[in-house]
């Protein structure tokens, strides 16, 4: 079911009456804004890996609420086949993409609360209470992350950021865009240059769209033009988003993003990650440990075009996120302030 809006963007939230989570569809966008009403195990699933909802903080934001909806929907006899039908839609959730960490650490979150209870309508209530906790706490986490990064940042600079990791792809500020929609709120002035990011054009579609919405200055390059204005001296700093950060600093995000990094480290360009505490995985020991999603090669030939951009015996290789090295790292920061290298030791300091 769609709902069709055109004026204030809440990108994930429940209905009045608590039966159906409303989402803004971002495959629509920047033409269309389309509120999603979801209900179903099927939509749930399907809105996540369709990219309906994404970014990591908001794919664990959607999560925690989902679950609570699957769980009010149950109509289990006894606690035990409550828990058991839980378990398995958790489990469908978390098998819709495997590389953003937030997914199951949400999921997690919501099965300790049904390991905690033996009545299904405390369960039911506690649910509830965690999902809009999961949000509320991304609220506070995104807004602190936004002060730690504009402390980097002067009026004036220029910043080139990849993908989207703004309010679309979280809640309130965002995380890589939120310090420069906070400093806009502060009268500051910024520019921003914005990778397309291929083959999905989340740049293009989304960051662009929340940037030019919210009166930021911004221009939207192609990925492979990125080079060229590091060289003429146009970016002062680099700003992206993340879906897993392992234990010594390594992180992913979408593709393109550890070439970005390659290029500033080059241009002697500062390079951050910005995300929130939900996004360190220390269980993952470095990059090479990230499982990476591979997406449907009709992403790359056809998906943007009225006819296909290369034959159909032509293979495609679509791995949808790259690991940037935590070499080429800055800094990481997260709602806790911002940690320097060495990140294997400092991560821990500052969050264990």
């Amino acid at each position: 079911m769609s709902i069709q809006n055109t004026t204030v963007i809440q990108n994930i939230r429940l209905d009045d009456n608590a039966s159906q989570l409303i989402i803004v569809d971002q495959t629509l966008l920047p033409q269309k804004l389309v509120y999603l009403a979801l209900s179903t195990r099927e939509e749930f699933y399907t809105a996540i890996k369709t990219l309906q909802v994404r970014g990591a903080p908001a794919i664990g934001i959607f999560a925690g609420y989902a679950m609570y909806l699957l769980a009010k929907g149950q109509c289990a006899k006894s606690y035990d086949e409550f828990k058991k039908r839980f378990l398995l839609d958790a489990a469908c959730l978390n098998s819709s993409r495997p590389t953003a960490v937030n997914l199951s650490w949400a999921l997690k979150r919501m099965e300790k609360v049904v390991q905690m209870h033996d009545n299904i309508n405390d369960a039911i209530l506690a649910l509830r209470a965690e999902a809009i906790a999961i949000h509320d706490e991304d609220i506070d986490m995104c807004t602190r992350i936004s002060k730690y990064g504009l402390s980097l940042l002067k009026d004036g600079d220029t910043i080139l950021t990849h993908c989207n990791a703004g309010p679309l792809a979280t809640s309130r500020y965002g995380t890589a865009i939120g310090p420069i929609l906070l400093g806009h709120e502060k009268g500051l002035q910024f520019h921003v240059y914005a990778d397309e990011t291929r083959p999905l054009l989340q740049g293009a579609r989304l960051t662009s769209y929340e940037l030019a919405k919210a009166g930021i200055d911004v221009t939207l390059i192609c990925d492979n033009m990125a080079s060229l204005v590091m060289k003429q001296g146009k970016i002062n700093a680099v700003f992206v988003g993340c879906d897993r950060i392992a234990a010594n600093g390594d992180f992913a995000n979408k593709i393109g993003t550890s070439a970005v990094a390659i290029l500033a480290r080059y241009y002697g360009i500062p390079f951050y990650t910005l995300g929130p505490s939900s996004t360190i995985d220390f269980n993952t020991a470095s990059g090479d440990d990230i499982e990476i999603e591979l997406r449907n090669e009709d992403e790359i030939k056809s998906m943007w075009y009225k006819e296909p951009m290369a034959l159909d015996e032509v293979k495609c290789y679509n791995p949808s996120f790259d690991v940037t090295d935590h070499s080429l790292l800055t800094a990481i920061i997260t709602e806790k302030g911002i940690v320097y290298p060495p990140f294997d030791i400092n991560l821990k300091k500052l969050f264990l």
